[in-house]
């Protein structure tokens, strides 16, 4: 069942762990099938290095089981939230990459001090509040999704293509597993780049609202002119 469909998330699992994004057995990228109503996520706890398409794990929107003999993703939930709410995405990555998750633990959003991070993000790099005790105790997989998409009201997906969960790490999407993997990784960088830039100049300040438009805007939207069409 959705061969194609497993192929590009076993990829895009196996790309966060090229990338340098995840350790151990953290992280997961899902993937769904929109027309079937089914997603496609990595099993809970099963090595990388060990991991195999028939391994992916199939549930439909509500986490119920379709294909598989593995457990899912413990944040598979979270994963499910995201699809529900937002059905411009076609993929979730989830990492612990170091820098990332510095500034998650920090509590702090990522300024964008520059064009690198204007071409992928419309702004800062968002972070959510922190949850609430009841949010942690009850349900707290499904309840970070909800943290998130509380945070994205009147933001967009397609123009901040992740966000920081307070305390927690990075969650990304795309159209895509593979756009998924891919932001996690832009993600990582302009998080690095922000905290070596702070590094070099404590009072540095973001780049101007013309300057992240014209960077955003000539890859993003119906204006866009980079690359190729």
């Amino acid at each position: 069942m959705l061969e194609s469909l497993r192929e590009e998330v076993l990829e895009a699992n196996l790309e966060l762990v090229r990338q340098g994004l995840v350790i151990g057995t953290f992280g997961n990228a899902s993937g769904i099938a929109r027309r079937e109503g089914l997603v496609v996520i990595k099993p809970s706890g099963v090595a990388y290095e060990f991991l195999k398409a028939e391994h992916l794990v199939v549930t439909d929107l509500e986490g119920r089981p379709v294909e598989g003999d593995l457990r899912p993703s413990s944040d598979l939930p979270t994963h499910l939230v995201l699809y529900r709410n937002f059905p411009e995405i076609g993929g979730v990555a989830h990492t612990h990459s170091r820098y990332a998750t510095a500034w998650a633990q920090a509590g702090r959003e990522i300024p964008c001090f520059g064009t690198t991070h204007a071409d992928y993000f419309h702004g800062p790099v968002p972070i959510t509040a922190p949850m609430t005790e009841e949010e942690i105790r009850s349900g707290y997989e499904a309840n970070t999704g909800v943290v998130i998409a509380r945070r994205f009201e009147g933001l967009g997906v397609e123009r901040f293509p992740g966000v920081l969960v307070h305390g927690h790490g990075p969650f990304c999407w795309g159209a895509s597993a593979r756009e998924a993997c891919h932001a996690a990784g832009i993600l990582e960088e302009i998080a690095r780049l922000a905290l070596y830039t702070l590094s070099i100049n404590r009072e540095s300040s973001p780049i101007s609202s013309e300057l992240l438009d014209k960077h955003f805007l000539r890859k993003h939207g119906s204006g866009a002119y980079y690359g190729q069409r």
